[in-house]
């Protein structure tokens, strides 16, 4: 499953169903190694994974770096690589402290500015090529747009069709953790994907009926990320975080009921967790965070892990998926 290929949506690019997160490898949080970064990508690859996702946002660019480097001897027309505009990095000149305060462990040498301007687009994907040391990107997202969408609308989004049409990319998007303004630019622009995040989960399906359903009838590739809600559907547990902050009990009890259910059946919570999204035939990725080479290995054996029809059924039957939400089929 992780190697099949598809279109993202109705463009040229193809991507396979596990994507690659980069930001771990950007230091989110902790610090990587160099050889840390590029042996968790070089498994990937190994592991069929041929889609990776980064940002300038994501350790100040340095993420960009690190995964350019690891891809760079790899043929070209075999992965797609996507990058994010929405936030430009500006020099700080002497850098000093760290950029903890915006979850990545790396000396503060550049400040974000916030940046949906036609030319910010330009600017930001001129520097991404640098930083990545790529000859193109195949995917380009918007990156957060939700307090700066009428800029978004009316500049970033005209620049990154100008860029598609003159062929400097090969797909355009916009990423958010928020369903309802990706649903907005789905009506409202000819994108060729959305990256939800942490929204169409075991535990939240709030991106299901408002854009999902409607990025399939517009022919809009859906990639899915966030799938484990940052740690609460890894290990549902006192303390377990849900979108970066400690879960409320009704959300921390729901997980360890799911948990139950799968274990009933035989399936770890997190193999489920990465195969719910594909039960939607909007979805055409599951994206998944890694820093290391043993959380590749541990993400593609869970999604190549057989998740049997029943075990579905009995989250369903125990209300703990709504009746109306697709899931998916086990093989054969």
């Amino acid at each position: 499953m992780t190697a099949r290929p598809h279109r993202l949506g109705e463009s040229a690019v193809r991507v396979s169903t596990l994507a690659l997160g980069a930001a771990g490898i950007g230091n989110l949080f902790t610090p990587v190694t160099d050889d840390e970064a590029a042996e968790a990508v070089d498994t990937a690859w190994e592991a069929g994974v041929r889609y990776f996702d980064t940002a300038p946002h994501y350790g100040l660019g340095l993420s960009e770096r690190r995964l350019g480097a690891a891809l760079r001897a790899r043929p070209r027309h075999e992965y797609a690589v996507s990058t994010k505009v929405g936030r430009i990095l500006e020099p700080v000149p002497p850098a000093t402290g760290d950029d903890l305060a915006h979850g990545f462990a790396v000396p503060a040498t550049h400040r974000r500015r916030w940046d949906f301007s036609a030319r910010g687009v330009r600017r930001s994907i001129e520097e991404s090529l640098r930083r990545l040391g790529l000859d193109r990107i195949d995917i380009v997202y918007l990156h957060d747009p939700d307090d700066h969408m009428e800029q978004a609308l009316e500049q970033a989004y005209p620049e990154l069709e100008r860029l598609r049409a003159e062929g400097a990319v090969g797909a355009i998007g916009a990423g958010m953790n928020h369903a309802g303004p990706l649903a907005r630019f789905v009506r409202e622009t000819d994108i060729d994907a959305v990256l939800l995040a942490g929204r169409y989960t075991l535990l939240d399906q709030s991106g299901f009926a408002g854009l999902l359903p409607l990025a399939a009838e517009r022919g809009v590739g859906v990639v899915v990320g966030g799938v484990l809600n940052s740690g609460v559907l890894a290990d549902p547990r006192p303390g377990a975080t849900f979108d970066y902050a400690p879960a409320r009990p009704d959300l921390l009890a729901r997980a360890l009921d799911i948990r139950a259910v799968c274990e009933r059946h035989g399936v770890p919570l997190r193999a489920a967790a990465l195969h719910f999204p594909l039960g939607s035939p909007a979805v055409t990725s599951v994206l998944t965070g890694a820093r290391s080479a043993a959380e590749v290995r541990d993400a593609a054996a869970l999604l190549g892990r057989p998740v049997p029809d029943a075990l579905w059924a009995e989250l369903r039957e125990r209300g703990l998926l709504p009746a109306g939400v697709p899931t998916p089929r086990e093989a054969g």
